[in-house]
């Protein structure tokens, strides 16, 4: 499980410069982006937190996405 101290601090990479890029855990296995919908999953207990992974799944809904997440 990811660090409650680590969730506060991570944002979205590819928001983070013009927006706020809070993510949101859901599912408690995937990070979604609450400005742009970018999902990041956790994998063995590290986020991974690239852009090319998080627009795998952008039209992917909350409840269709796999837990625990693929392994990449």
């Amino acid at each position: 499980m990811v660090s409650q101290e680590l969730l506060e601090i991570l944002r979205c990479p590819a928001c983070v410069r013009e927006k706020d890029g809070l993510l949101k855990l859901e599912r408690e296995s995937w990070l979604v982006c609450q400005d742009c919908g970018r999902k990041y999953p956790i994998v063995d207990d590290i986020p991974v937190m690239l852009i090319d992974e998080g627009d795998k799944w952008v039209q992917t809904s909350i409840e269709g996405l796999p837990v625990p997440p693929p392994a990449r």
